[in-house]
């Protein structure tokens, strides 16, 4: 059930993401305005892949949350990396991009960004991928079990010393004899004694 939920949310999940890839491939992102649509609608698949693992059940279930050592840790870092290549990318003669292709070239890494700009669209779509995975979930809901129940131990059953066999039908019962067992009357009965012996195994 929870892989076919999964399979499903996924199939989902895609169509939905190459539906914005494929409104991204009508816009001309020659302009400013028209790059960052373009980008943002396939960084935007990305995200939505990511979420339909979530959705699926791939963090087992629960209430989403934002996991925020996984944003500081892994998503800062990967956003920063990427961002600089899209800006890299970006048309025209703005300050960003000037400052980034600038910068790129005093830490001698120009060469690298300008390769790796040809790509944008994949940084792009990281982006929003890994920026999904930045959310988990809570679980699901456990029943809260008492601390008494916990606690709870194996309570000695405590017999009577009557029904405790004596010492002599112990030794009997080991030994394979039979055992005479004498009835007496109780105190206040009148006096008369009876016999009976029984064999023990």
């Amino acid at each position: 059930m929870y892989g076919m939920t999964r399979a499903t949310t996924t199939l989902l999940g895609a169509g939905v993401a190459g539906l914005l890839i494929w409104i991204a491939a009508q816009v001309n992102d020659h302009s400013l305005g028209a790059f960052w649509a373009v980008y943002g609608l396939i960084a935007g698949a990305g995200l939505v892949m990511a979420l339909s693992q979530l959705l699926g059940g791939w963090t087992k279930w629960g209430f989403p949350r934002l996991a925020v050592a996984f944003l500081l840790v892994a998503f800062v870092p990967i956003a920063i990396v990427s961002l600089w290549i899209v800006l890299a990318a970006e048309p025209g003669n703005g300050w960003f991009h000037r400052h980034v292709l600038s910068w790129s070239g005093d830490i001698h890494v120009r060469g690298l960004v300008n390769d790796l700009k040809e790509y944008v669209a994949v940084f792009a779509f990281g982006i929003g991928l890994v920026f999904g995975y930045s959310f988990d979930t809570t679980g699901p809901r456990r029943r809260a079990v008492p601390a008494d129940r916990d606690r709870a131990v194996a309570t000695p059953v405590h017999r009577p010393a009557a029904d405790e066999p004596l010492t002599a039908d112990r030794d009997s019962a080991a030994a394979g004899t039979p055992t005479t067992a004498t009835v007496g009357p109780r105190s206040g009965e009148p006096v008369g004694r009876t016999t009976r012996t029984t064999e023990r195994s």
